[in-house]
């Protein structure tokens, strides 16, 4: 299998302050045989300097050396690295509240959240902060690591308080499918390799749970939505009859014949053709990016949407979103601002706050309604066009907006609609 024909696996780390987060990237980047030489003998230098008779992994993913010095891990950092069976991106995101926006940017596309748990210190505020997060983002896997197993002498009894603990908070939200491995970062037991100290445990490794959940029908395969990003006109003589529609597929499965409407006008046609960089295809499924054709020659511009005849999208003005405000500025009462839906753009005011959710406690504050920067809310949007949107739970992309300060160009607020 070549690198290209790899799935790709997208998953956010979330974890209290020193649960162990970046030793357990830092242990799954060495284990996987992920990073350089040079970079590991930097790191065991590192470590010898510090006194410490083991390799401290953090040191891979703690970033910059300044911020290494002040012992703070800010922002999203993005890691790659990659196994013969799959390729991986990392979003590492910062653990406390005053960064809640950057776990709702790193966490939004991931396909699984991977929470840690100090096995001594069982669920925690920020355990079920991030919980609530990735939950909200509707993201569909979660692998729960209870570390530091070594420090309760690989006690199956720990572990299991710990499970108990969490599948009773968990019950509440909406993650589907949520595994359970006990490691210890630090020793990498059953981070990579299994580790012999647990044989209470049958499950699979961190890295083989990483490498093997099913994460191929987490696409919505059934709504066929494909916002147009760009039309395709060549001035060649060759081709100066071609008119061509290129975008993502955002779900859903198109074919060669099948029977479309474009959106906001209504005009129906068939698919002609669908072309990719090097051929042509008679079907397409997300997250491809095609050019698409079409039978007839309707005017199509960026901003439209073309779906099945029968399956559409509801068109609307008022848009109920949860949003998570991003900006330090509070917006202003009926402030004006440019949202940004897939690849449409529209003007859209804050009609009302509906509620502030307290992400600690999950409590519903409809009292205190104005939006500080990493608040999330239930905002009613009006925009000046209508849009056409589903339910962020069935489509992650045509279900979420963001909202862009008119005079800054600054992104101040991304939302899920529901």
């Amino acid at each position: 299998m070549n690198n290209k024909e790899r799935e790709l696996l997208r998953f956010t780390t979330a974890g209290s302050v020193d649960d162990g987060k970046s030793t357990l990237i830092g242990r799954l980047l060495y284990d996987s045989k992920s990073i350089f030489q040079d970079q590991l003998n930097a790191v065991e230098e590192s470590s010898k300097k510090k006194g410490l008779e083991h390799v401290d992994f953090s040191l891979l993913t703690d970033g910059l050396k300044d911020e290494r010095a002040q012992g703070i891990t800010i922002d999203v950092a993005y890691r790659y690295f990659s196994t013969p069976k799959r390729k991986f991106i990392i979003a590492d995101t910062p653990g406390h509240i005053q960064y809640t926006r950057n776990m709702v940017t790193g966490a939004s596309t991931a396909n699984l959240a991977l929470i840690l748990i100090d096995v001594r210190n069982g669920v925690v505020e920020q355990t079920k902060r991030h919980s609530f997060i990735a939950s909200l983002l509707q993201i569909p896997h979660a692998i729960v690591c209870v570390n530091k197993m070594d420090l309760v002498d690989y006690s199956e009894e720990a572990f299991n308080k710990v499970v108990k603990e969490y599948e009773e908070f968990s019950a509440k939200m909406a993650i589907k499918d949520i595994r359970y491995v006990p490691i210890s970062a630090l020793h990498g037991s059953n981070v990579v390799d299994k580790s012999e100290k647990m044989p209470w445990y049958q499950g699979r490794t961190l890295l083989n749970t990483l490498e093997t959940i099913h994460i191929a029908s987490d696409h919505n395969f059934i709504d066929m939505r494909f916002p147009v990003q760009t039309v395709i006109r060549p001035h060649s003589d060759e081709h100066h009859d071609f008119r061509g529609y290129a975008g993502r597929l955002a779900s859903g499965t198109v074919r060669v014949g099948d029977k479309v409407s474009v959106l906001p006008s209504g005009f129906e046609s068939t698919v002609k053709s669908i072309h990719i960089h090097d051929g042509d295809l008679q079907e397409a499924f997300p997250p491809m990016s095609v050019t698409l054709t079409l039978e007839d020659n309707i005017d199509v511009s960026r901003g439209d949407m073309i779906v099945k005849i029968n399956n559409k999208p509801q068109e609307t003005q008022d848009v109920d979103v949860m949003l998570c405000w991003l900006n330090n500025k509070a917006p202003l009462p009926k402030a004006k601002y440019y949202l940004r839906h897939t690849s449409n753009e529209v003007k859209a005011m804050i009609k009302e706050i509906v509620y502030k959710v307290d992400v600690n406690t999950l409590h519903k504050n409809e009292e205190d309604k104005e939006l500080k920067m990493n608040d999330i809310a239930r905002v009613r949007l009006r925009t000046t066009k209508p849009i056409f949107t589903d339910e962020y739970r069935d489509n992650r992309i045509t279900g979420s907006v963001i909202l862009i300060d008119e005079t800054t160009n600054e992104t101040v607020a991304a939302g899920m609609i529901n």
